[in-house]
C-alpha cells in the first residue's frame, strides 16, 4: 500500500510517495465488465496508449502541465486501486521511460510508477542513478529512503533520510529518521518525535500524514489504545485510504469488526479493502462475506489473463487463503514469497500468522530468526505462536 505524503513544507517536494508505508499492501483492482456492452473507461485522448516510439536523439520536453497529469494519474492509482492510472502515467512518460538521460523529475516518477506496480528492484536501482546525477534532489532520496525500508534495509534507510535533510527537507527527514527509529526498536524517542512533528504541523495533509506515522509507531511499541486515537485524529485532519486500511486492522485485531466496516464504508473498493470487509462480515456472521470472497477471487483470475505476476500480489493472496480460505499452508507459501519482495512489519505478520496457523513450528522459528536478524524491532510479532493467534490475528 503505497502512502501519499503531505507536500506543503517543501516546495520542491511535490509528489511525496509513500514516506514509510507499505509499499505494496494496497493491492491493484482489477475492473472486470458485467456485460459485453458495458463502457468501462472514455480516454479522454485517443494517444494516451499508442503513442508512436520517439526516435533515438530526439528532444521532447516535459511540460509542467504533463508532469501534473503524470503526478494526477499517480494520485488516482494510489486513492482508487485502479491499475489504468499507472498505465496512463507510464504512457505519457513514454518519451523517458528507461533513459539515461531522462530529466531527474521525470526518472523519479517513473520509479514511482514502478513502485507503484511492485517492480521495487527496478525503482531502487533509477533511484540510486537519479542521487547519484542530482544529489541534492530531495524527492529521491525520500522516496530511495522508503524502498531501503520495505526492503528492511534500516541502515540504508538511514543513510537516505540524511541525503533528504542535505537536500534541505529538515522536516521530511526528521520524520523519515523517526519511523526508522521505531523499526529498530526506540519507541519511546520515536514515539514523541513524531507526536511533535504532528503537533507542530497546520496543513491538514501533512497533519494526518504524520499522525497515521505516529499510530503505527504506536502499534508497533505494543499501544494500540493511543495508536487508535492517533489513526481517527489523522482520518478526521485528512481522510486518506492507507490510514482508513489501516484503523481497519487496528480494529479487527482488537476484535471490533463492526467498527472495522464503519471505517471502510466510504473508501475505494480495492482489493485490499474488499478483503477487509469480507473478513470482517465473515467475524460478524454475516454471509455477504461470500460473495466479497467471489469478488476477490474473479479480480485475482482477471489479473492472471493479463498476464500478471501473481507473485507481485504474494500478500493479499497470503492473507486471502488465512483469512478467507482457511487454508494456512497455502498462505504461509504465498507469504514466504513475499517476503522475497518486500519485509515491511505487515509482511512478517503475515508469514508468521500463516506459520502458527499451520502448526508449522520450524517455518515460526526459521521466520523468527530472519525477521530479528534486519533489526526489526515490533512487539506485536514478539509473541509466541499461541499468544499470535489469541490476539485476534491481525496485523
Amino acid at each position: 500500500m503505497n502512502r501519499p505524503v503531505a507536500n506543503t513544507w517543501f516546495p520542491a517536494l511535490v509528489l511525496l510517495p509513500l514516506l514509510f508505508s507499505h509499499a505494496g499492501s494496497m493491492a491493484a483492482t482489477a475492473v472486470v465488465p458485467t456485460h459485453d456492452g458495458q463502457v468501462l473507461e472514455t480516454l479522454a485522448s485517443p494517444t494516451v496508449r499508442s503513442r508512436p516510439p520517439v526516435p533515438a536523439g530526439t528532444l521532447v520536453v516535459a511540460t509542467p502541465e504533463l508532469l501534473r497529469q503524470v503526478r494526477a494519474e499517480i494520485a488516482q492509482a494510489r486513492q482508487s486501486g485502479d491499475t489504468r492510472h499507472w498505465g496512463r502515467a507510464q504512457a505519457m512518460l513514454a518519451p523517458w521511460w528507461d533513459r539515461p538521460a531522462a530529466p531527474v523529475d521525470i526518472a523519479v516518477l517513473q520509479a514511482t510508477v514502478q513502485q507503484g506496480r511492485h517492480a521495487f528492484d527496478a525503482a531502487h536501482a533509477l533511484l540510486r542513478g537519479v542521487v547519484a546525477r542530482a544529489p541534492a534532489h530531495a524527492q529521491a532520496w525520500l522516496d530511495l529512503a522508503a524502498l531501503e525500508r520495505l526492503r528492511a534495509d534500516y541502515p540504508a534507510a538511514l543513510h537516505a533520510c540524511d541525503g533528504v535533510a542535505r537536500a534541505g527537507a529538515e522536516p521530511y527527514a526528521a520524520a523519515c529518521r523517526l519511523e526508522i527509529m521505531s523499526l529498530q526498536g526506540r519507541h519511546d524517542v520515536a514515539t514523541a518525535g513524531l507526536r511533535a512533528l504532528a503537533r507542530d504541523s497546520r496543513a491538514p495533509a501533512q497533519r494526518g500524514w504524520l499522525l497515521s506515522l505516529h499510530a503505527e509507531a504506536l502499534e508497533r511499541a505494543g499501544r494500540d489504545a493511543l495508536a487508535l486515537s492517533a489513526y481517527r485524529a489523522s482520518l478526521q485532519a485528512a481522510a486518506d485510504l492507507y490510514t482508513s486500511i489501516a484503523l481497519s486492522d487496528l480494529l479487527l485485531r482488537a476484535g471490533d469488526a463492526a467498527q472495522a466496516l464503519v471505517v471502510l464504508a466510504p473508501v475505494a473498493a480495492t482489493d485490499a479493502v474488499v478483503l477487509r470487509r469480507a473478513t470482517a462480515l465473515r467475524r460478524l456472521g454475516d454471509t455477504r462475506w461470500l460473495e466479497l470472497r467471489a469478488t476477490l477471487q474473479s479480480r485475482a483470475a482477471e489479473l492472471a489473463r493479463r498476464g500478471d505476476d501473481p507473485d507481485l500480489h504474494g500478500r493479499e493472496a497470503a492473507l486471502v487463503a488465512l483469512w478467507l480460505q482457511d487454508d494456512a499452508p497455502r498462505a504461509l507459501q504465498s507469504a514466504r514469497r513475499n517476503l522475497q519482495l518486500q519485509r515491511e512489519p505487515v509482511d512478517w505478520w503475515v508469514a508468521l500468522h500463516s506459520a502458527a496457523r499451520a502448526g508449522d513450528a520450524a517455518a515460526w522459528t526459521e521466520l523468527q530468526h530472519q525477521r530479528k536478524a534486519t533489526g526489526l524491532h515490533d512487539r506485536r510479532l514478539d509473541r509466541t505462536p499461541q499468544e499470535l493467534l489469541a490476539s485476534g490475528g491481525k496485523p
